[in-house]
């Protein structure tokens, strides 16, 4: 047992796992869809782009991050957390100029609904037991063949 390196065994799995999602949540935004989950149509139906694809900076902004305890996805992007959660309350604006003139402090009412891309579903779970199914039986081999060797 001692040619079988557990730690880099465990690295390969999470790794596994987040190329697999990464794929899914990169695909959700061709599938307009949290996996199965429709999103919500726009309101304005002449704007440029995709629903959340005009110029695809959100999309690519999702980066991997592997650690002891789990893999975590981030963006970038400051509008991420707004999407894909949504938001629905007012949002108080401070004084600032536009254009050189000045627009006085005020409230501003949002209402954007949940456009999910990232996170923990059914289907995530299923992507995942697939792929700690697949290494098991991998780590299965190994084993096997480590006993016949000795």
């Amino acid at each position: 047992m001692a040619d079988f390196d557990i730690e880099k065994f465990k690295r390969t799995v999470l790794t596994d796992i987040a190329v697999e999602l990464k794929d899914e949540f990169n695909e959700n935004f061709s599938r307009k869809a949290f996996f199965g989950k429709k999103w919500r149509p726009r309101k304005d139906t002449k704007a440029n782009g995709s629903l959340l694809v005009v110029h695809g900076h959100l999309r690519s902004s999702i980066s991997t991050h592997i650690s002891e305890d789990g893999i975590h996805f981030t963006s970038s992007m400051p509008y991420a957390s707004v999407h894909n959660e949504g938001v629905k309350g007012t949002q108080s604006v401070k004084a600032h100029s536009r254009k050189g003139k000045p627009v006085r402090a005020h409230t501003r009412h949002a209402n954007i609904p949940q456009r999910q891309f990232v996170g923990d579903g059914k289907d995530t779970r299923h992507i995942i037991k697939e792929c700690l199914d697949r290494s098991a039986k991998e780590f299965d081999m190994e084993l096997t063949k480590l006993l016949r060797q000795k």
